[in-house]
């Protein structure tokens, strides 16, 4: 009788945890949250690509500063940014805040932003690029992609990249 008021025990509370878990997932501000409120805003990167050309391992980290605006007459609000491989973070920096950085989505909690360009408002998103994170066998080319989540309905992600042939 007991073992079996255990296993009664035991299934309640995972499913309790699991229930719980559900919840707390789907909570308004959870990471895959969508925003409240859609715009009919849109933001526009200057230049989706940069080319850092040939570097090298051993200089260590390369940044560039990819300007993006409200091209918009409507209000747009920056609501996710992360990348595409961990060997790259990004940080927001607008209205002389520096939010982040953020990694790759999936590698860690990606924080919901909610910060509001006006139209004609730009804002910089700083990207930082480690050629040493795969270790040697990370040279030759590549590229790499960050996303800016936005509330806009009509353009919701903006995605710039970067490339670069990385030599030990």
């Amino acid at each position: 009788m007991n073992e079996q008021i255990r296993n009664i025990v035991i299934a309640i509370l995972g499913t309790a945890l699991v229930i719980g878990g559900i919840a707390w997932l789907s909570r308004p501000g959870s990471q895959n949250a969508a925003p409240t409120e859609w715009s009919a805003g849109a933001l526009e990167a200057r230049e989706s690509f940069f080319d850092f050309g040939t570097i090298s391992m051993a200089a260590g980290k390369v940044s560039y500063p990819f300007v993006i605006k409200n091209t918009s007459p409507q209000l747009v609000t920056i609501t996710k940014l992360f990348t595409s491989c961990m060997c790259t973070v990004a940080l927001l920096d607008y209205n002389g805040k520096k939010i982040g950085p953020f990694g790759m989505q999936g590698h860690g909690v990606i924080p919901n932003i909610s910060e509001t360009l006006l139209p004609g408002e730009q804002a910089r998103v700083v990207i930082t690029f480690d050629p040493a994170a795969h270790g040697p066998s990370g040279v030759g080319a590549i590229r790499r992609i960050v996303t800016v989540e936005t509330n806009s309905q009509t353009k919701p992600k903006v995605e710039i990249s970067f490339g670069a042939n990385v030599t030990p």
